[in-house]
């Protein structure tokens, strides 16, 4: 096993330079969701470059890199697109132009989740380089649209039958730690109708804003008695929009709108969150209307997508094959524990287990709190370390010494 591990450690050191320019290239080529086709591209080319065994691009988009050839299939997964860098004036440089110093490369999507997308490629080629994939099959797939609508890309890729692993990896950023789950998530729409009048007569009409004054406070409040979970904590929901209808600014408001971001723990469906609202006694008494929200949108081929935007819950036991295969491929490589948590946001792991009940587990470089905030960086060392445990995860998974 040192030799192994001797063995991975030289060659991740010969291969740093170009995981990094890897990255930074990533960085400068603007992917927001929909629009992923050079990100993509520029992947081909590294994947053709450290000699994938097979490269496909898919219907929706989604690029999956394979290497291997053994009867057991897993795979590592990475979303490729970002959300957009917001206001330019938090940033300190052009967020779309990748900086390095000696610590850290900086740009939109090092931490989310170009830097771990970047080790999970490169972690790939060693394995197959090192010989470490008998008996595996492993699938590198860049996901698209997942700040869109997380899940959507493995949705299509499991709908399709493009692959079914037994098991699938997350690169979503961890600071190296083993992640085993998170809330599910919903965006639900409450409505109330009203009836417009004029301005100067507001009696002779029905104002739908006021309507939904009561159910705001409802809600509000409806968030203190959430459900709780000893490992990933409390459901929650927070108002996030408003919207109106009116004839015009001289006018009773004849419909209101909000948007609901809800967070779901363990043991909250859909089902149970919807009826929580429906339940209010200013709902029932407004008369409002409660859905989900869906989500559609052509991928940046042309197909078109629509799903509810619900994303499940999901939870894996610390105990699981998959769990130990992750948390012993670090032991070995580093010698110290590795420590076991959860994400706070939502992954594609909401359609891959969520959804389809494929387990997953996550481990990725780059920080959390770095996801869509201004100034984003990943450490340089967290990447070249996150590669060399990624080398060894298919010669773990495959038996060794679990």
């Amino acid at each position: 096993m040192k030799g192994m591990i001797d063995s991975i450690r030289e060659k991740t050191e010969n291969l740093e330079r170009g995981l990094y320019e890897f990255l930074k290239d990533l960085i400068n080529i603007q992917s927001l969701s929909t629009n992923e086709k050079d990100v993509v591209e520029r992947i081909k080319k590294e994947m053709e470059k450290l000699n994938f065994d097979e490269i496909m691009i898919d219907e929706m988009g989604n690029i999956l890199g394979r290497v291997g050839n053994g009867n057991r299939i897993i795979a590592f997964d990475g979303h490729v697109d970002t959300v957009d860098a917001g206001e330019y004036g938090n940033w300190d440089f052009n967020p779309f132009e990748a900086r390095e110093d000696d610590d850290y490369i900086w740009g939109r999507g090092a931490s989310d989740q170009k830097g771990g997308f970047a080790s999970i490629v490169y972690g790939a080629a060693i394995a197959k380089e090192l010989r470490l994939l008998e008996g595996i099959t492993l699938w590198v797939t860049g996901t698209v649209q997942e700040e869109d609508c997380d899940g959507l890309c493995w949705q299509h890729i499991l709908r399709n039958k493009k692959i079914r692993p037994e098991f699938v990896l997350l690169s979503e950023p961890t600071a190296l730690n083993l992640y085993r789950g998170h809330r599910g998530r919903m965006e639900i729409r409450v409505k109330t109708i009203g009836k417009s009048a004029h301005g100067s007569a507001p009696e002779r009409g029905d104002n739908a804003i006021y309507k939904m004054a009561p159910i705001l406070s409802e809600i509000k409040e409806l968030n203190s008695v959430l459900k709780q979970d000893d490992f990933l904590g409390k459901g929650t929901l927070t108002v996030s929009e408003i919207f109106h209808t009116s004839p015009s600014r001289c006018a009773v408001a004849d419909g209101c709108s909000i948007s609901i971001d809800r967070r779901l723990t363990a043991g909250e469906t859909s089902e149970t969150a919807l009826e929580e609202i429906r339940r209010l006694n200013s709902v029932k008494e407004m008369n409002a209307a409660v859905e989900i929200y869906k989500y559609t949108a052509e991928s940046y081929t042309g197909l078109p997508q629509s799903t509810d935007c619900y994303f499940p819950t999901w939870v894996i036991d610390e105990d699981s094959i998959y769990c130990k295969t992750i948390r012993k491929a670090w032991e070995k490589t580093y010698g110290v524990p590795i420590l076991t948590d959860k994400w706070t946001f939502s992954t594609n792991g909401v359609a891959i287990m969520g959804m389809n009940q494929i387990p997953c587990v996550g481990f990725g470089p780059g920080r959390e709190e770095e996801a869509h905030a201004p100034n984003e960086k990943i450490l340089k060392k967290e990447m070249i370390e996150a590669v060399r445990v990624y080398a060894l995860i298919p010669k773990m998974y495959g038996g060794e010494n679990l």
